[in-house]
């Protein structure tokens, strides 16, 4: 499977750069970064939403965002994001069972170790990614009432940097990068049967 368009055969030096420099930290041919090339201004811009977005000062907060970004992906059905932000999950603290109940749309209701903030910051995620956007008043209420005006910024932001990747991915054709070959997640017989 290939993206819709071919990536330029001679990117600008300064975006040849950029693009090394992506695959050398990934470790995968970055698609979305080449195809980019063909409008300079657009791969600069997406490399500096990129290159500033929140990682989280401390371990609970990496593993909220990287939940949000788990969430963003599913609920816009961006196979590279999922595949993307699912690398490594268990080293940024979410289980598998945590991956499962993401994957399935908690069908089987949330897993225990989700807090109530994790809950709301998936509801959050799941709210801003789906169109047209809604935010019922109680909602909004109890997310002030977890979350701090810095902490709701950077949910937000998160959410919407992974469907801002997602419209560009998906509207381009690029497909997954390979990120989550190796993501070992339990099997459930009985869904198999």
């Amino acid at each position: 499977m290939s993206a819709f368009i071919s990536e330029p055969a001679r990117p600008p030096l300064l975006l040849k750069l950029g693009i090394w420099i992506a695959e050398r930290f990934t470790g995968k041919v970055m698609l979305p970064a080449r195809i980019l090339a063909w409008y300079p201004k657009a791969a600069i811009g997406s490399g500096f939403l990129e290159g500033l977005t929140a990682h989280g000062r401390n371990d609970a907060e990496k593993r909220l965002l990287r939940l949000v970004r788990l969430q963003a992906a599913f609920t816009v059905a961006c196979p590279f994001c999922f595949d993307m932000n699912s690398f490594e999950y268990d080293k940024h603290g979410v289980s598998a069972s945590e991956m499962v109940g993401l994957i399935d749309g908690f069908k089987d209701g949330f897993p225990s170790t989700f807090s109530n903030r994790d809950k709301l910051a998936l509801e959050y995620s799941r709210l801003i990614s789906t169109t047209p956007l809604s935010f019922p008043d109680k909602f909004v209420v109890r997310l002030k009432a977890e979350f701090s005006e810095r902490e709701i910024v950077m949910l937000a932001a998160t959410a919407a940097q992974v469907n801002y990747w997602a419209r560009l991915i998906q509207a381009t054709g690029i497909p997954p990068a390979g990120f989550s070959d190796k993501c070992q997640l339990p099997v459930d017989k009985e869904k198999q049967d």
